[in-house]
C-alpha cells in the first residue's frame, strides 16, 4: 500500500483507487479464510487443535464471543498489522452472518489501505522535493542490510555448532 501511494505521488495512479483496490484485495482473501474456518476448520481444530493448544471448550467460547461481539472484533482487527488474517478464521468457527463480516472486514480494510497509501503519497512527495531524505533512507537500507547479515551468520553459526557437537 505504501508503494501505491508513492506511485500515485508520481501521477502513476490516485490514491482513493490504490486504498480501494487494497481494500477489495483483503476482501477477497479474508473471504477465503472465513470460509475455511466456516467449512472445514471445526472439525479440522477437533482433531489436530491441541498440537496448537486448542481445546473444544477454547474453540467454543470463541464462537460465543464471535456471536456477541463479531462486527466490531472484525472492524477494530482490521486496522491493526497482521490481525487480519487471524480473525477471519475464528469469524468462520462462527459462522457469523457473511454480509456483516464483509461490510466491517471492507471498513476496516479500507481506513488501513487509505492510511498506508496516504503514508506512501505523503513520502513520495517528500521524496520528490527534500534531498535529506533519500540520504536518510540510504543509511536506513544499509542498517538493515547489515542486520540481516547478522542475523543469518548468527543462524549459520548456531547451526554448524549444533552439527559439530
Amino acid at each position: 500500500m505504501p508503494f501505491g501511494g508513492y506511485l500515485a505521488s508520481t501521477g502513476r495512479f490516485h490514491v482513493l483507487l490504490v486504498a480501494l483496490a487494497g481494500a477489495i484485495g483483503c476482501n477477497i482473501g479474508s473471504t477465503l479464510i472465513y470460509y475455511i474456518g466456516a467449512k472445514g476448520g471445526r472439525p479440522f481444530v477437533e482433531t489436530y487443535g491441541p498440537q496448537f493448544f486448542l481445546t473444544r471448550r477454547k474453540v467454543e467460547k470463541v464462537e460465543r464471543y464471535f456471536q456477541r461481539w463479531g462486527g466490531v472484533t472484525i472492524l477494530v482487527a482490521r486496522m491493526m498489522p497482521l490481525l487480519p488474517v487471524v480473525v477471519s478464521l475464528p469469524a468462520g468457527f462462527a459462522r457469523m452472518n457473511i454480509w456483516k463480516f464483509e461490510l466491517y472486514t471492507f471498513i476496516g480494510c479500507f481506513a488501513w489501505c487509505a492510511l498506508l497509501t496516504t503514508l506512501g503519497y505523503e513520502f513520495g512527495l517528500a521524496w520528490q522535493s527534500q534531498s535529506w531524505v533519500k540520504e536518510a533512507i540510504h543509511w536506513l537500507d544499509l542498517a538493515l542490510v547489515c542486520a540481516v547479515v547478522l542475523v543469518v551468520a548468527y543462524g549459520v553459526w548456531g547451526w554448524w555448532r549444533g552439527v559439530a557437537e
